[in-house]
């Protein structure tokens, strides 16, 4: 027997298994021109880099959707094409088995086993860097292009479009297609929604500038003390977004005097600085103060003197 059989724990020569031995064809290069194997793989991975960053490139210049979907199909398409042909052309072939129990080798196999680690580990690992830094790059481009969609798709930041308007002193009243108002435009009873001249074709400032505009009566109405002079002519404008949920508030019952939301029935008396009177509005809607000037057209005294909107933005200050 041999000195280094361990008679407690024997050899898979011992036992009558078979032995890993340097020469084993399964240990050998698993392709027989691996820098040629190297080169088309650093190719594809360069192609994967290419098209995700092409990709992060159309989603920010908003190109056409064909052109997103190319893109990234094709860079992830190459990054996985490198990926695979790397485990299955570069890296060490099996099968490789392991041990269920422990076993003591030879120390003749031991050194066998060692040498062919030490030269296969020198072929797949020092002869990789530039793949490694090209599959390095490819996944990190990727993972920074695709906090894009995430980022890009929750808009702009709102800054004070929430609670800012565009009202100002001396802002013009004109309908949805740009005509002024003047005092003889309404009847008494008449309704309709009005914007700041500039503003009523801006999709963005349409939402927060809508206004009711309501003919009341004949003569001033004052609806609460201090606005004396802020509904001349029985005209009067509250802010049309409900305090509730943000529902274009658009019916007017002329018997009541009360302007009504659709959504969720909140009701808003009008002579009464449109405090809710029914309904889950917790809040009245603002009123826009307005004047008449020398030609006989609508204007506005200054902007809404709070936010406009859902009950929420009584927590902000303007």
């Amino acid at each position: 027997m041999s000195p280094d059989t361990d008679l407690e724990h024997p050899t898979p020569a011992d036992a009558g298994m078979p032995v890993a031995r340097a020469d084993d064809p399964h240990l050998q290069e698993a392709v027989r021109d691996p820098k040629g194997a190297e080169r088309s793989i650093a190719v594809m991975l360069a192609l994967g880099v290419v098209g995700v960053a092409v990709f992060g490139a159309a989603y920010v210049q908003n190109w056409r959707p064909w052109s997103l979907g190319l893109s990234l199909g094709l860079g992830l398409f190459f990054l996985g094409f490198g990926l695979t042909a790397w485990g299955k052309y570069l890296m060490p072939q099996g099968p490789f088995t392991e041990a269920r129990h422990a076993l003591r080798s030879s120390r003749a196999e031991r050194e066998a086993i060692a040498a062919a680690l030490v030269e296969r580990t020198g072929v797949v690992v020092k002869r990789r860097r530039v793949l490694a830094g090209l599959l390095g790059s490819g996944l990190g481009i990727f993972g920074i292009v695709a906090l894009f969609p995430l980022l890009r798709s929750l808009g702009p930041l709102p800054g004070l479009t929430l609670t800012k308007t565009n009202w100002r002193r001396g802002s013009l009243l004109v309908d949805a297609n740009g005509r002024a108002i003047h005092r003889d435009t309404l009847e008494p009873g008449g309704i309709i929604t009005v914007f700041p001249a500039g503003f009523e074709n801006n999709d963005q400032a349409v939402a927060v500038d809508q206004t009711v505009l309501i003919r009341a009566g004949t003569t001033d109405l004052v609806t609460e003390k201090g606005r004396a002079t802020w509904a001349p002519a029985g005209y009067v404008a509250y802010s049309k977004l409900c305090t509730h949920a943000g529902c274009p508030v658009g019916l007017y019952e002329k018997q009541l005097r009360l302007l009504v939301c659709p959504c969720h029935q909140s009701m808003f008396n009008i002579d009464d600085g449109a405090v809710p009177e029914f309904g889950p509005a917790p809040r009245p809607l603002p009123q826009l103060p307005l004047y008449i000037d020398s030609q006989g057209f609508l204007r506005a005294q200054a902007g809404y003197d709070q936010p406009v909107g859902p009950g929420y933005y009584e927590r902000t200050t303007t």
